[in-house]
């Protein structure tokens, strides 16, 4: 029998109590009467919705700063508080929680798209176990998202009061942190291994790239076209296609492309301006968020015409993975295109940028060293994310195992 196991038969072998979150502690909102200008240059600390989101133990160390006038009435964030998304465009993002576990003097103010839940006895739920109980499966299924139009969700106090959680007592609350945090400790030093070694991958990638004196335009090294897209009311182009059709979310900065847009079919090829691109072809994309970024087919396929496509006219003087390379160290040329707003990029513009020509063995010994790193960077059959991945959902199962209890009856 595991200690957790012992614990629970020798503290609450006939289960534990659940109580809804209305009955023993109160949610208030974040900041509120702010504009714009008040967060330009502040003078106190608040945590905005990403924090909460991206971190399950909020991080007090941050950077973001709002104006607070002298006795500005709002409220702060206490030790043990937790805090809840309560708005946003997806559902897995609202109602997700994060648990202030640091003592701290300083003040803390929340983001308005957030909102507070106080424990009245804050002694009775450790916060540590608070961050963990919060983000299990079966609690956040209890929480339910409205939708508001067609592009958000959102998280009613009024219903999350009737949310039930189990409280244990401590000593089993202090046994279950000790094991999840195991789990997480493992995940973040993984997650720091990945970018320490993304860092390193950027360093050797402008290394290997860098200007060697042979510089040569893309439209001369290379063929260069744009994809197309058949026509979406004619149901024979589409329905039980089996050619591969590419958008350009599928470039997104590493090698190989792990998604496909849609399927055409042979008649949708032949009368669209669509294009069978071979293996081995690099992609860039032309728009939006996406702008710039690249990816490398493993397959043959078509795109769209947000896809720029790029193949050596001579493989024995340019190496196709070196391209792929290659156009990936342009991203910054691309971004300049955009400024902060939506921007398109003309395959003109493309044609124009200018990639480094070393020899033919160079090529290939820089994409030798890149590949490694892009595999371990990016391989989610193998590589760090791989790892990552695995231990989250070893942790995911083990949190949600443990923090499943026996609810006690009143008449027990």
């Amino acid at each position: 029998m595991s200690k957790i196991d012992e614990l629970i038969e020798k503290l609450c072998p006939n289960g534990v109590e659940y109580y809804e979150l209305g009955k023993i502690g109160k949610f208030y909102g974040g900041l509120t009467g702010k504009s714009k200008n008040d967060f330009l240059q502040g003078n106190a600390k608040f945590i905005t919705y990403k924090n909460v989101y991206l971190n399950p133990s909020l991080q007090i160390d941050v950077n973001d700063k709002v104006n607070i006038k002298e006795n500005e009435n709002q409220r702060t964030l206490e030790y043990g508080d937790i805090i809840f998304t309560g708005s946003s465009e997806t559902p897995d993002e609202c109602g997700i929680s994060s648990v202030l576990t640091e003592r701290t003097d300083e003040k803390l103010y929340l983001n308005s798209f957030c909102f507070i839940y106080r424990l009245n006895d804050i002694s009775i739920l450790n916060p540590h176990f608070a961050k963990h109980l919060f983000r299990s499966n079966k609690l956040r299924y209890q929480i339910g998202k409205t939708a508001s139009g067609v592009t958000r969700y959102n998280v009613s106090k009024k219903l999350m009061e009737k949310v039930h959680i189990p409280i244990p007592p401590l000593e089993v609350q202090y046994e279950i942190v000790h094991i999840l945090d195991n789990f997480t400790l493992l995940t973040s030093e993984l997650t720091s291994e990945l970018k320490a070694r993304q860092k390193q991958y950027k360093y050797y990638e402008e290394i290997l790239l860098r200007n060697r004196n042979i510089m040569a335009k893309l439209d001369d090294i290379c063929n260069i076209c744009a994809g197309g897209t058949p026509s979406k009311t004619k149901s024979e182009y589409w329905d039980n296609g089996t050619i591969k059709w590419l958008g350009s979310t599928v470039c997104k900065n590493k090698k190989f492309v792990d998604e496909v847009t849609d399927y055409i079919t042979e008649l949708g090829l032949k009368k669209s301006s669509a294009k069978l691109m071979k293996k081995n072809t690099t992609l860039i994309a032309m728009v939006g968020a996406t702008i710039g970024k690249v990816s490398f087919l493993n397959f043959e396929a078509t795109t769209n015409q947000n896809v720029a496509c790029l193949y050596p006219k001579d493989e024995n003087k340019l190496n196709t993975s070196y391209l792929y390379y290659a156009c990936k160290s342009l991203y910054s040329q691309f971004l300049k295109l955009s400024n902060g707003k939506f921007a398109i990029a003309s395959l003109s513009f493309i044609k124009e940028l200018q990639i480094p020509i070393p020899s033919l063995e160079e090529q290939k010994r820089t994409v030798k060293i890149l590949d490694r790193f892009d595999k371990l960077c990016n391989d989610i059959s193998e590589g760090l994310p791989a790892e990552i991945e695995a231990r989250q959902k070893q942790y995911e199962y083990y949190r949600d195992k443990l923090l499943t209890f026996k609810e006690l009856k009143v008449n027990e």
